[in-house]
């Protein structure tokens, strides 16, 4: 929301002119019928409480303007300021909103080549999320301070949950708690963009195709990406096997970090695994469908729509502190034993961290 406005107070110049003339008042409380009022020299008042309408003028040198005028109006002026700065609040939460109607209608509004809308990401697609993200998750974030102030950097972070919700709530902690609002461009699977509606949302919110190029590309820029090595294998997991990581690929990852010399972010999240404890795996069903799994829980399909509804569980996201990549040679990209170490250093922080907070934790839901 934009600053309030602010009002000048008025420099009333009738007002400031009746000061320089000596004041009249009445001497002894009474005075005869026909007896001249006597006029008395202005002297400074000592500080006291005198009622307002019987307050005389104690300037020892002339002052106009605001200057001038008494301390109970300029207080009472403080007072109305206020209260119309809350009004002109709403006024300009309505006028911005019909200004960005009129942009959305009138195509007046910026992209990035790989369909990054931010307008649209930080007025409308965070709002919906955020009542998920502060409400019902109540995510707790730690380490933001790990995470730079500016220029690219690789966020890793573990993936579960059956439904990718971890990465929305991941972005929105960035955002929401980095002192420079930074966006995270998430990385993808093809699934993603395969799906209606869902594609066209995926790309309006700054994700894009989990590959080396793209990733290149967005840390050329100094955005941060992330990404979730484990793939749908990690997301897909039986609830048995929960906070237990999973492969991490053939490290991609590291190799993009190392080609382009930014540091790469552990990220342990704790609590995705709950919102849908999957206790099964409907393996058929999921091949007619073109799924990589179809899952069963507790409470569906049972329930129907109403078991698709997560858990409230009590999430916590913690940054670790980046493996820096900068000081290796250009050529250290395409060593497999440096890949491979790298690799194994970064998910052996991850799964650490992940029993760190499952021992710190009181409850799944509070």
């Amino acid at each position: 929301m934009a600053d309030a406005k602010v009002i000048p107070f008025d420099d009333d110049r009738s007002r400031g002119s009746a000061v320089q003339r000596p004041s009249r008042r009445r001497s002894g409380g009474s005075r005869r019928k026909g007896e001249p009022a006597a006029v008395h020299e202005v002297q400074p008042l000592p500080a006291r409480t005198i009622p307002q309408d019987d307050v005389p003028v104690t300037r020892e040198e002339p002052a106009t303007g605001p200057a001038a005028e008494p301390a109970a109006e300029s207080a009472a002026e403080s007072v109305a300021a206020e209260k119309g700065s809350g009004g002109d609040g709403w006024e300009r939460r309505v006028a911005g909103g019909l200004s960005f109607l009129r942009r959305r209608l009138t195509g007046e509004y910026d992209v990035d080549d790989f369909g990054y809308d931010q307008e649209l990401t930080e007025q409308v697609l965070m709002s919906l999320v955020r009542p998920l993200y502060e409400k019902y998750f109540r995510v707790e974030v730690k380490g933001i301070e790990n995470i730079p102030a500016e220029g690219g950097a690789l966020i890793v972070a573990n993936h579960s949950g059956t439904v990718p919700l971890d990465g929305l709530m991941m972005q929105v902690a960035v955002h929401d708690n980095h002192p420079g609002n930074r966006h995270l461009r998430l990385l993808a699977a093809d699934l993603v963009f395969m799906l209606p509606v869902v594609n066209e949302l995926a790309r309006k919110a700054g994700h894009t195709l989990a590959c080396a190029e793209d990733a290149e590309r967005l840390l050329q820029r100094g955005e941060l990406v992330g990404v979730m090595p484990e793939g749908f294998k990690g997301i897909g997991k039986p609830f048995s096997e929960r906070y237990k990581l999973q492969r991490f690929g053939r490290g991609g990852f590291v190799s993009t970090a190392l080609r382009q010399g930014t540091p790469i972010i552990p990220c342990s999240i704790v609590g995705a695994e709950e919102i849908y404890p999957m206790i099964g795996n409907a393996k058929t069903l999921a091949r007619l469908l073109g799924f990589p799994y179809f899952p069963i829980t507790p409470t569906f399909p049972w329930l129907g729509p109403l078991g698709a509804v997560p858990l409230p569980t009590k999430w916590t996201i913690q940054f670790g502190e980046p493996i820096r990549t900068d000081g290796y040679p250009p050529e250290a990209a395409e060593d497999p034993m440096l890949m491979f170490n790298l690799t194994d250093q970064v998910r052996e922080q991850i799964q650490h961290t992940l029993y760190k907070l499952l021992v710190q934790r009181r409850s799944v839901f509070f």
